[in-house]
């Protein structure tokens, strides 16, 4: 994932603390709990990963059981395979047939609009092909979690009633988290209380993304009681640093869950995706250490344990 990438040199001068919370935040999360125990999802964008196997992969895994294996990891998968295509019907049979015959943890498909819906019609006339990607995405049944909405850098305020208009006409029961890039969603604050207000008012999320390059989308606006966060990794020369971020990420988690915080989906990215699982079963232990997940630690093969190897006493 290249979306808010640096140079090396430039990362030593970020600061990566966490924004406070949004307005829409505080009216969202009342402070009363419903009464059920939260959910947790922690997962990856991708599957097919050559450089998993051996890792997390047993030896000589063929491609086309990579999804078999990672099921066996991870209770979820930021789908982006749909988005450079249309889904067929008959593709997310045999991926929601992977996952019923694997997974023992509850997983779930998080697709990602197409890019035909998103960046070629930029929602206008998008009529025809949402109707065949939600027929589609649909074959995943009980696995099916929130689908996104990622939108261009060049999608900005302007197309606030067009974004509006096409989150109306979408099923009011589809879980939706909208991601926005434009700058002027955010830096603005006439449009970022109008984005906000209008997401909670449809009931739709508004994914967080935390990538080093671009600290202003990390908007901190929880518009329903879930929250979906992409969080993008530097590598293994940065180990350090993304564990101290996801730290920051688990503390402010807590203070939501105790608010009343019901969902909490958290992919995880590297720009090199190699120490992807990696990063992943950090978040995880420190999730089921300081949250009270129950998530399934991934079962690596060789030496890359992915260990919490200090005790961050974050409370």
């Amino acid at each position: 994932m290249d979306f808010g990438k640096v140079d090396d040199d430039e990362l030593k001068t970020i600061d990566f603390s966490l924004p406070e919370d949004g307005q829409q935040t505080l009216r969202t999360l009342s402070g009363k709990k419903s009464g059920k125990a939260p959910e947790f999802y922690v997962g990856c964008a991708k599957w097919g990963r050559k450089e998993w196997v051996n890792m997390i992969y047993p030896p000589k895994t063929k491609e086309a059981n990579f999804l078999d294996e990672y099921v066996k990891h991870f209770n979820a998968i930021e789908l982006n395979a749909v988005f450079y295509s249309l889904p067929k019907a008959e593709q997310i049979r045999k991926w929601k047939e992977k996952a019923a015959g694997n997974a023992s943890n509850g997983f779930v498909f998080c697709p990602k609009f197409s890019q035909t819906i998103t960046h070629i019609k930029r929602l206008k006339g998008a009529e025809e092909a949402t109707e065949i990607f939600l027929s589609g995405i649909s074959e995943f049944g009980a696995y099916l979690g929130p689908c996104f909405l990622q939108m261009g850098d060049n999608f900005g305020p302007k197309n606030k009633e067009v974004l509006e208009a096409y989150l109306e006409y979408l099923p009011s029961d589809l879980s939706v988290f909208v991601e926005l890039r434009n700058t002027e969603w955010f830096t603005v604050p006439s449009n970022r209380k109008a984005l906000f207000e209008m997401l909670a008012r449809l009931n739709k999320g508004a994914v967080i993304t935390d990538a080093s390059g671009r600290r202003d989308v990390i908007h901190m606006e929880l518009t329903i009681p879930e929250v979906f966060i992409r969080f993008v990794g530097n590598g293994a020369a940065f180990k350090a640093s993304d564990e101290a971020r996801i730290e920051e990420w688990v503390k402010r988690i807590k203070i939501w869950l105790d608010q009343g915080l019901e969902k909490v989906y958290f992919f995880l990215h590297q720009h090199d995706e190699k120490d992807t699982p990696i990063l992943a079963n950090y978040t995880i232990k420190a999730f089921n250490k300081y949250l009270g997940s129950q998530l399934p630690e991934i079962n690596f093969l060789g030496d890359q344990n992915g260990e919490i190897t200090k005790d961050p006493q974050l409370f």
